[in-house]
């Protein structure tokens, strides 16, 4: 029974894909090339729910803001630290890749990955001024950019509807409603497509190996510990200056909210904590309408984790496949990357979905990419949201105290004797992560 337990779980599932992946293409080279059609598959099984998703997620993040007249200094402070601290993490996440090469060495013919998306690279290529990356915004009909799946139009158009039905209010509250709903019910359909993770990994993996060789392990894990090394810096040096200017203990903080911080890693997830951190957050002396409004913002908007993925998995693309990119078109990528870093929700998965839709307007590194990490995104989805949901604590603490919303001896007090939940809340947190 309790084998049947931990063989349940989507990581212990997808750790046996790749295992099996290993195997099948260092064993039988010729049989692993022939599986890649696995992993092509989960990755457009991925593609064609990114264009509602991010439509969906974008239009929920800016109609929380509908109070922005009464917070309004508030909201443009936490949007500045969102934006200051995302662009933090894509500088980080850069330095990383480029300091390590995690990609370099493997020499990954992208004609052998996708033949039609290489076709779209070479022709796109030639097209990559400023004037045709602006004009790219502009869809040729609001349902176009939907069936084109281009991303640019839909994060437009999303935009848009997000300030429309800010200005609707209660008139546009049925349709807004009808959009929330639907949004998660493509969350839900998402986390159906994740239960074919394994058999993507174990496809990618196979292919990977039996193509380019047993040493391309080496770059995989080289990727996973340059993220994972980025993402700590990340925490204890940018979040804890933040923590340290604004006059509290970044360490403190954490062990405040250990049980969050460890149900996150269980879940992968930042969602099922929401509930807790609002609470927690008015226990420690945060304004209640701050904390309303920073938090849930930052859910869409302050997504650091995956800020600090996108650059270093995207470039470590670019250098597997050989392709060298100049510094023109890494900032390029690294402005686009701060729209699709917004446009994923801190739920399993979204990760993926926002690389994906980064390199899908990305035309100097082919989107079939991807294929080469399919089979170790799993691993890194725990760090992404660990920190995202510590950036936004410590956010949240960081704006309350500079709109003079923070009651700093209820926060020292706090912090200094720790929550000590008591046995119902333990077993709703135990229930938390059971269920996800």
């Amino acid at each position: 029974m309790k084998i049947k337990t931990i063989l349940g779980h989507l990581y212990v599932q997808v750790l046996i894909g790749v295992a099996l992946g290993i195997l099948v293409g260092a064993l039988w080279p010729d049989l692993g090339t022939h599986l890649k059609p696995l992993g092509d598959a989960f990755v457009k099984l991925v593609r064609f729910m990114i264009a509602p998703i991010v439509f969906g997620t974008i239009v929920s993040g800016i109609t929380s803001m509908s109070d922005v007249k009464r917070v309004g200094p508030t909201l443009l402070r936490s949007l500045g630290l969102f934006y200051a601290l995302t662009a933090l993490a894509l500088a980080l996440g850069l330095a990383a890749v480029l300091l390590l090469h995690p990609g370099t060495g493997m020499h990954v013919d992208p004609a052998h990955l996708d033949a039609s998306v290489t076709a779209k690279y070479s022709t796109e290529a030639s097209h990559n001024s400023v004037a045709d990356f602006l004009l790219g915004l502009i869809p040729t009909t609001f349902v176009g950019a939907f069936a084109d799946g281009a991303i640019l139009p839909v994060l437009l158009i999303a935009t848009l509807c997000g300030f429309a039905f800010t200005k609707l209010g209660s008139a546009g509250q049925v349709a807004l409603d009808v959009i929330t709903s639907f949004n998660r019910v493509l969350f839900v359909v998402f986390g159906y497509l994740m239960k074919v993770a394994p058999i993507g990994a174990f496809g990618a993996m196979a292919f990977t190996v039996g193509k380019y060789g047993a040493h391309s392990i080496g770059n995989l894990g080289m990727l996973i510990l340059a993220f994972y090394a980025a993402c700590l810096v990340f925490v204890l040096v940018g979040l804890g200056t933040v923590a340290k200017i604004t006059g509290f203990s970044l360490l403190q903080v954490l062990k405040y909210f250990r049980d969050e911080i460890l149900i996150v890693l269980a879940t992968s997830s930042s969602e099922p904590v929401l509930p807790r951190l609002l609470s927690k957050l008015e226990r420690l002396g945060c304004d209640r309408g701050v904390v309303g409004l920073v938090v849930p913002t930052g859910y869409s908007f302050n997504l650091t984790g995956t800020a600090v993925y996108l650059t270093l998995a995207s470039m470590f693309i670019a250098q597997a496949c050989d392709i060298h990119l100049g510094w023109s078109q890494i900032l390029l990528m690294v402005g686009m990357m701060l729209l699709t870093s917004k446009g994923a929700a801190g739920v399993t998965g979204s990760g993926f979905v926002a690389l994906v839709a980064t390199l899908t307007v990305m035309p100097n590194v082919p989107v079939a990419g991807v294929a080469l990490i399919v089979g170790i995104d799993r691993f890194m989805s725990e760090a992404r949201a660990l920190t995202s949901t510590i950036c936004n604590i410590v956010c949240c603490i960081a704006v309350a105290r500079w709109q003079g919303a923070l009651d700093t001896q209820t926060l020292r007090a706090e912090l200094s004797s720790g929550f000590d939940p008591s046995p119902a809340e333990r077993r709703a947190l135990a229930a938390a992560v059971l269920t996800h």
